[in-house]
């Protein structure tokens, strides 16, 4: 493995342990010759992946970017940093054991709105809103609408709520 501050070939494992989930491997390194630390993770990928785009192009499929477009439709939410992991992992085993090399990105942006309404609804309309470009407020008025409350979640207080006692 090169190191990342120098760039040396020569980096030695001094500890390695299984993530939380038991998918990955989290391996902390050194290097031989600036002595920095670091941690690469290692994950099973199964097969490879092509996402054909609305264009036709095709390109690799990147967990990267699935993952950072999760977070970003989760940031400053209450979504713990294990539980984003874990949706992000579940949506990529759902794309590999599907047993196509080949999946639209019209299907992998229907699974992860999917998922994040289960997860938290101002995620999934923030995800929402950018992967269907949203360019009018009725837009997200129509999709609001469309939302059925989601077990756990604070609805607005009712009328009722509200009323002052005499």
């Amino acid at each position: 493995m090169r190191c990342p501050f120098c760039g040396h070939d020569d980096t030695q494992v001094k500890d390695s342990r299984s993530t939380e989930d038991g998918i990955a491997i989290r391996r902390r390194r050194v290097c031989s010759a600036c002595t920095q630390r670091f941690t690469t993770v290692e994950r099973v990928q199964l097969r490879e992946l092509s996402v054909t785009k609305a264009d036709g192009r095709r390109v690799p499929f990147d967990r990267d970017k699935l993952a950072r477009s999760i977070r970003v439709a989760l940031r400053k939410r209450p979504v713990p940093e294990e539980r984003q992991e874990q949706l992000v992992n579940g949506l990529v085993r759902q794309l590999e054991a599907s047993g196509e090399h080949e999946v639209s990105s019209h299907r992998i942006g229907q699974l992860a709105m999917d998922a994040l309404r289960e997860v938290d609804g101002v995620a999934y309309v923030r995800f929402t809103s950018v992967y269907r470009d949203f360019r009018e407020v009725e837009a997200f008025s129509k999709i609001l609408a469309d939302m059925k409350p989601i077990p756990g979640e604070t609805d607005a207080p009712s009328p009722d709520d509200s009323q002052e006692t005499p």
